[in-house]
């Protein structure tokens, strides 16, 4: 239960579980794994470490966001100095990693190579006494892309860390005896934050090393691990597996949020992993998390993605900014605590996404993302603005055109490019079936208006870092037809 005690600032986190359970397992990559006391230890040293390189509060420290115990001790290092942790992917030295590094003008870089050498600097002795950061300083910056520019950061300080953390983990409820198996990488928010979940319980967090998808159901079993938060493509990917490989597994639970999980995949989840249950949230980088369903509690409200978190409050909007009632369609709104701060370096976007609610008087974000509440105040997603489009004079969204697309047998992966200077409607499949046959077969789901012109079957979709599906790639490569 959450109490006036609780932790303000991100490693706090760590100092109440260093000291209230030393000797467990905190995390463990594919070279080791330390206790809450050695990541304790490991963070303090790299802090004094980080100043010595003259690094001060507020100064930008980019890392590599590679599955390594060590950038979980930077994190919590910059933390301790009130300096912002800005965890990137991409590769150093391309086009991505280039703008990170222009945008954030980090004081500090730490690649792979760099963790190699830095770890051997750190220092265990003469621990010196850091000026805490406050509540109100960033903590980090999470970089988010968007459909067609280059990546912006989000500003995230530490209360509305500490805040949304807590607040998802009174939902999911991870434990002290799980073991929690990420593939996620640091750069998306999700991975990110389940260093604090584990961390904030006392639990394990396994760091699974990039390209290892073909072991992964393997490395889940061979670690114990208990939890696996999932997107679209790791779901279907453990379900490939498991369809060779019955042997059981401890996995209690599968969470979702980033990209949604189709129904089916839902399903196949619960039936492969007999006794796992999923539970799905929805949530942008923004705000961390919107909503979250009770575990499984899509079993009795199909289509949904939860209720807000404790503190927060969630309402859909027409066009002007003025709320519709329970059930219409409109653009979703977040009021609370978690709200981040805006975009780094742009005020202009700030202040046009992280409006003022006219009613309250509160800061309002305006995800840009489309769905209504029912009368329960359960949220229902429609998709993004600009995937709800017009063809043939009925408006329509391309999520339920791809959620109808993987309903078609042979189909796994499924996207829609909406129309656009000139062309049709276009719908990309990873499918064992003809690009005709997938439009025919969908032409028994949807509406002729809904079946798209087009339709590519792909080896692959494009994916982002993150694990998401890259629309505008797909919208790139389109064009270039």
């Amino acid at each position: 239960m959450i109490n006036d005690s609780r932790p303000r600032l991100v490693h706090e986190l760590l100092d109440l579980t260093g000291r209230r359970t030393p000797d467990a397992v905190a995390v463990r990559d594919e070279e080791g794994a330390w206790t809450y006391a050695e990541l304790l230890a490991h963070s303090r040293a790299c802090a004094r470490w980080l100043r010595r390189r003259g690094a001060l509060a507020g100064d930008r420290v980019l890392v590599a966001a590679v599955p390594d115990r060590r950038v979980v001790a930077v994190l919590f290092a910059c933390s301790r100095l009130g300096a912002v942790f800005v965890p990137v992917g991409g590769a150093p030295g391309s086009r991505q990693w280039a703008h990170y590094v222009e945008d954030s003008e980090p004081v500090l870089i730490l690649t792979m190579r760099d963790l190699d050498t830095c770890q051997a600097e750190w220092e265990y002795d003469h621990d010196e006494l850091l000026d805490p950061p406050q509540p109100d300083d960033t903590a980090l910056l999470l970089y988010t892309s968007g459909s067609t520019a280059l990546a912006k950061a989000v500003v995230c300080p530490h209360a509305q860390v500490v805040f949304a953390m807590l607040a998802i983990a009174e939902r999911l409820g991870y434990r002290a005896d799980d073991v929690v198996f990420c593939r996620l990488p640091f750069s998306f928010d999700y991975g990110l934050y389940q260093v604090f979940l584990c961390v904030n319980a006392g639990a394990e967090l396994v760091l699974a090393p990039p390209g290892s998808d073909l072991t992964l159901l393997s490395s889940i079993r061979r670690r114990g691990a208990t939890v696996v938060p999932v997107v679209p493509h790791l779901a279907a990917m453990l379900l490939r597996l498991g369809a060779r490989d019955r042997s059981p597994t401890r996995v209690r639970l599968f969470t979702n949020t980033g990209e949604t999980l189709p129904p089916m995949t839902v399903k196949a989840l619960r039936d492969r992993f007999s006794g796992a249950k999923v539970q799905l949230m929805f949530g942008i980088t923004e705000c961390k998390r919107v909503a979250i369903m009770d575990a499984d509690g899509d079993l009795d409200r199909p289509g949904a993605l939860g209720r807000p978190l404790r503190g927060t409050r969630v309402r859909v909007v027409d066009a002007t900014g003025v709320e519709v009632p329970p059930g219409e369609p409109g653009e979703i709104v977040v009021c609370g605590p978690h709200v981040m701060a805006g975009y780094w370096r742009d005020p202009a976007l700030s202040a046009k996404v992280f409006a003022t609610d006219p009613v309250t008087g509160e800061r309002a974000l305006r995800t840009g993302d489309l769905g209504h509440l029912d009368d329960e105040g359960y949220l229902y997603f429609h998709g993004r603005r600009d995937q709800i489009f017009k063809r043939h004079g009925v408006r329509m969204s391309a999520v339920e055109i791809e959620a109808a697309a993987r309903e078609v047998s042979g189909v796994s992966e499924a996207a829609v490019v909406p129309p656009a200077d000139g062309h049709d409607a276009v719908l990309f499949v990873v499918a064992s079936v003809t690009a005709t046959e997938v439009l025919r077969r969908l032409g028994e789901h949807l509406d002729p208006a809904r079946v798209p012109g087009v339709c590519r079957v792909v080896d692959r979709l494009p994916r982002t870092v993150s694990g998401k599906l890259d629309r505008a790639e797909l919208a790139r490569l389109e064009t270039a037809q």
